[in-house]
């Protein structure tokens, strides 16, 4: 087996902290972990990210991309409306049974943000909020440039995400 290339290795790292940063948090996330998941010592971590804190933002980036790509290929070629709704809601769905962490990972950053912002730190909040407004437009796109559904689009989102990230059933909200 040949060397893994930095850039590769940097991939693995991301990958890495998604699940372990999904799971225990930004606080409760140690960089000795994330090298564990990864196979590697965690010196070499800092040859590839400044910090913890460099890591947890890539691994939000990621998961806002990868959330966003989701929507952009299920839409990608329906004329918008109901029909692109419902593709990028069984995308959606299809990610986050599939890859449950994403949604875990939405969750971590969107508590990260209040609790670094208390403290004076807005980085976390910059990111999550550009990850967020990239979604947010994806969306409205798709849905034909309409506030109104893309924000119901969203509302439904968010109770399903909830429901989810609390171990209920989607039918459970009402």
């Amino acid at each position: 087996m040949g060397r893994i290339s930095a850039r590769e290795r940097r991939e693995n790292v991301i990958r890495a902290a998604i699940a372990e940063f999904a799971i225990a948090g930004y606080r409760g996330t140690t960089t000795a972990a994330i090298a564990e998941r990864v196979g590697v010592k965690q010196p070499y971590l800092f040859r590839l990210f400044s910090d913890r804190k460099a890591i947890f933002v890539a691994a939000l980036v990621r998961s806002a991309e990868g959330t966003r790509l989701a929507f952009e290929r299920a839409a990608d070629g329906v004329e918008g409306g109901e029909q692109a709704r419902q593709m990028m809601a069984d995308a959606y769905a299809q990610l986050i049974s599939t890859r449950p962490e994403t949604l875990l990972m939405q969750m971590q950053g969107y508590a990260a943000v209040a609790a670094s912002e208390v403290q004076g730190d807005d980085l976390i909040g910059e990111v999550v909020r550009a990850g967020w407004m990239s979604i947010w437009e994806t969306v409205r796109l798709s849905l034909g440039a309409d506030a109104d559904k893309t924000a119901s689009f969203f509302a439904c989102g968010m109770l399903g995400n909830t429901l989810t990230a609390i171990g209920l059933p989607l039918g459970a909200g009402g």
